[in-house]
């Protein structure tokens, strides 16, 4: 087994390597702004620290957020791509499992939560580090404060309101490390994985205008 996993869905450019026993090299970098711009070179990156090819990955690891929808599209159609190339399976991670994996809190409930921007976050709530007990959701940390009430929190959405989760931890940003990790103690125990399909969790900012008029030639 060679895993290549990778995540774009948080301002981490984040690409590692697993081979079934242990993570062999990986590559972060933080820049919301630079996804497609860095991705690929952190591909060949950690393919070069390895000693490998790209044609010795058996399987792609992608993180499918939740995320905003620039950064999201560009690891999960690089992850899509890749698989067809070489033809191999191309599977999906929740990205704030790989941060709750990544979180070095032994026991919950704690919660992940990460920047979704417009003052609000992306949260799940997790019995333990490979147990998330909710779906994936989008609020404003004020309308969940109730429901998070005590608990430990992971990631950039819970560092930028200490009011709401006075108990935040790093990681700050998901690391692909984790993603494999993840990945492949599910695969070896013969779980599924998730379809490599972008958890967006709201609707696009573009919109077709409505009642626009149409210009037609007289």
């Amino acid at each position: 087994m060679l895993l290549l996993a990778l995540d774009t869905a948080t301002p981490a450019v984040t690409v590692a390597l697993h081979d079934g026993s242990s993570v062999v090299a990986q590559s972060s970098q933080v820049d919301a702004r630079r996804h497609g711009e860095l991705l690929l070179p952190a591909v060949d990156r950690v393919l070069a620290d390895a000693g490998l090819r790209l044609d010795a990955v058996t399987a792609v690891v992608a993180g499918v957020g939740p995320g905003p929808y620039t950064g999201l599209r560009v690891g999960l159609m690089t992850a899509e791509t890749f698989g067809l190339a070489l033809g191999v399976p191309v599977h999906g991670v929740c990205t704030l499992d790989g941060l709750a994996y990544a979180s070095g809190i032994e026991t919950g409930p704690f919660v992940v939560a990460t920047d979704a921007r417009r003052k609000e976050v992306y949260w799940a709530r997790y019995d333990d580090p490979r147990t998330r007990v909710t779906d994936a959701a989008v609020d404003r940390p004020a309308e969940i404060a109730a429901e998070v009430a005590g608990l430990p929190a992971v990631g950039a959405g819970a560092l930028l309101y200490p009011e709401v989760f006075p108990d935040a931890r790093a990681p700050e940003h998901v690391s692909a490390a984790a993603l494999a990790s993840l990945a492949a103690e599910r695969l070896a125990a013969g779980e599924e994985l998730l379809e490599p399909r972008p958890l967006y969790l709201r609707r696009p900012d573009a919109q077709v205008p409505k009642n626009y008029k149409v210009v037609t030639p007289k």
